[in-house]
């Protein structure tokens, strides 16, 4: 029980507001869609995202986000971030959510 629950406990009558607070996104958001395609590499199959235009640390952070979301490995070389397999679907829909337009390329 936290203390709105007890308020609202000791108050019924009043109307309590909850705020809620939107996300703010602490990438730089364009215009332009993000490439997400599929590629292997030495045998081992990647999920590359490319077309960044913003700043090289927002999307660095972007990199990390998604690496600790999908729980995998990767890295971020060449302005493209690379992870480890193939969530190419699971990707795509975080990056809808944070607000990007995103393209699928290739199969």
């Amino acid at each position: 029980m936290d203390l709105s629950d007890q308020l609202k406990n000791l108050f019924p009558e009043h109307q309590f507001k909850e705020e809620v607070q939107p996300e703010k996104s602490n990438v730089w958001l364009q215009e332009d869609p993000l490439q997400c395609k599929f590629e292997k590499r030495k045998g081992k199959v990647n999920t590359i995202i490319a077309g960044y235009t913003g700043a090289t640390s927002d999307f660095k952070i972007l990199a990390k986000e998604i690496k600790t979301m999908l729980g995998v490995g990767g890295s971020f070389k060449n302005d493209e971030i690379i992870i480890q397999g193939d969530y190419r679907d699971r990707i795509m829909d975080f990056l809808k959510e944070k607000g990007f337009k995103v393209k699928r390329v290739g199969g």
